[in-house]
């Protein structure tokens, strides 16, 4: 049976491949763009089941029309994949408040708002599938992207905490975890910070010069992550976190094995503060 998609971030990289992916097994998808250039090429894909919508998550008002046009358009939406938002990079001092609190607006803010707005449909269906396009550095941070990697750490926990609200009314969660893949991230979608501090060219400005380096040469390809976005979202019983990518398993493997040895290390001094009775 065809499924019925709202995907936000459909102009270029996962958006675009997750959409053309379930068009191309003949789903629905509702499409949304910040600019309305794209929307004849969008709906070029698949006339009549490929539906482009303008939106800017961060305009809350704006998601609530969206999801209402998008539910009039195919009848319900089975599935919302939050895919926009863009990256950064720059040490934490250097990163102005302002840069700071527009990230979050769009990476955590505007995920939660559509989130909001999906879910008294899927209710009332007891149905639906909610995708969250975190990142691996929301689960293994590293120096240089900080501010990015909180936006993620935070939508992790969103999604996480939210499967466990939704798991009785029939809808479930996945929050996908990628890698470096063959997108934009690195070029057009990354941020700066505004302040550059020369103390930091051994640590955090490193994580510039890595991305520049490695855009166009990442070993993630987005069209096989659309295949295993699908696969999974279609699974009776979808796994909760799904990393992306060789890198991916690595950076978090790694990041919990650390964790653990601490917690392993430290465990004495943990059961130490308990009141004495």
């Amino acid at each position: 049976m065809a499924t019925n998609w709202l995907i936000t971030g459909v102009s270029s990289g996962f958006g675009r491949a997750i959409a053309k992916a379930a068009l191309d097994r003949g789903d629905t998808v509702c499409g949304t763009l910040r600019k309305p250039e794209g929307r004849a090429a969008f709906e070029a894909l698949a006339p009549e089941r490929a539906h482009a919508l303008l939106l800017d998550v961060t305009d809350e008002r704006a998601v609530h029309d969206v999801v209402v046009e998008a539910e009039r358009l195919t009848g319900g939406i089975d599935r919302l994949v939050n895919n926009a938002g863009h990256g950064m990079v720059g040490a934490i001092e250097e990163t102005s408040l302002a840069q700071i609190r527009s990230l979050f607006e769009v990476n955590l803010l505007g995920a939660i708002a559509m989130i909001q707005a999906v879910l008294p449909a899927m209710r009332a269906r007891r149905a639906g599938r909610i995708v969250n396009v975190t990142s691996v550095s929301g689960l293994a941070p590293w120096s240089g992207t900080g501010i990015y990697g909180a936006t993620k750490y935070a939508f992790e926990c969103i999604g996480q905490t939210l499967a466990q609200e939704v798991a009785p009314l029939g809808i479930r969660v996945i929050n996908v975890a990628p890698g470096g893949f063959r997108t934009d991230f690195a070029a057009r979608s990354m941020a700066i910070a505004e302040r550059t501090i020369a103390d930091y060219a051994g640590t955090a400005h490193q994580a510039q010069q890595v991305f520049e380096a490695g855009a166009g040469r990442e070993q993630g390809d987005p069209e096989k992550a659309a295949a295993a976005i699908l696969a999974a979202s279609d699974a009776a019983e979808p796994p909760l976190h799904l990393l992306l990518g060789a890198d991916a398993l690595h950076y978090a493997e790694d990041h919990f094995a650390a964790i653990a040895a601490d917690i392993a290390a430290w465990r004495e001094t943990s059961l130490s503060t308990a009141i004495a009775e």
